[in-house]
């Protein structure tokens, strides 16, 4: 099945700026949703943004304003930029990608991750 590959982590100063980027390893299709979940240490994997295949998108309370996420559901890829980082955006970032559909009455749904990219907020 396909995979999701992230690049673009790294260690950054305060105010600072990061872009994060997600592609496939082969074709998704009917995808609904893209975007970015993060995991800090001691700390449950969060919702950061997503991005809709008709464009909207929805941010986390604490990166609104700082952050952007831009998607292309034909292409299968995924960014974030990140400006202004906070100590508090340390974390392990992971893409993700929903699709969903339907034939009839049935539904299909599926949820992809990827493994995971280090971003490090610190002087």
């Amino acid at each position: 099945q396909a995979q999701l590959k992230e690049s673009g982590g790294g260690l950054v100063q305060p105010g600072g700026s990061l872009r994060l980027s997600c592609s496939t390893t082969e074709k998704i299709y009917y995808i609904n949703t893209m975007g970015w979940y993060r995991q800090a240490p001691g700390k449950e994997r969060v919702l950061v943004a997503t991005i809709t295949n008709d464009g909207r998108t929805n941010y986390a309370d604490s990166v609104q304003g700082r952050f952007t996420v831009s998607g292309d559901s034909a292409q299968n890829t995924v960014s974030l930029q990140m400006n202004n980082l906070e100590r508090e955006d340390t974390a392990v970032y992971y893409c993700y990608i929903y699709t969903w559909s339907h034939k009839g009455w049935d539904v299909y749904s599926k949820t992809y991750w990827g493994q995971g990219t280090q971003v490090t907020v610190s002087s």
